[in-house]
């Protein structure tokens, strides 16, 4: 497992929507990328903000076949998230 001082900060989030986005930056203590088109499992829309005080990271990825990632944690240096396939994607997957 990676420890959590080598997980991927997530560099920017443009989906205002959800309530872990405060400025276009994540505020989730960790995010799961998952899904058929690397989705943001972790994004949320309710009436009020939540989360930490920091910069979210990425605690898992489910995209087997994206070429950032080793036994199903993310590998990249930063991600951002954004709208895509969905409202909230992770823009920095790539496939091998």
């Amino acid at each position: 497992m990676t420890a959590t001082q080598s997980m991927p900060q997530i560099q920017e989030c443009s989906v205002t929507a959800c309530s872990y986005n405060s400025d276009t930056s994540c505020h989730a203590g960790a995010i799961t990328i998952a899904g058929d088109h690397a989705h943001c499992g972790t994004f949320v829309e309710i009436s009020f903000r939540g989360g930490l005080d920091r910069t979210g990271l990425v605690g898992a990825c489910h995209r087997s076949e994206c070429k950032y990632n080793e036994k199903l944690e993310c590998t990249a240096a930063s991600v951002r998230v954004g709208a895509g396939a969905d409202a909230a994607d992770c823009l920095t997957y790539s496939a091998r």
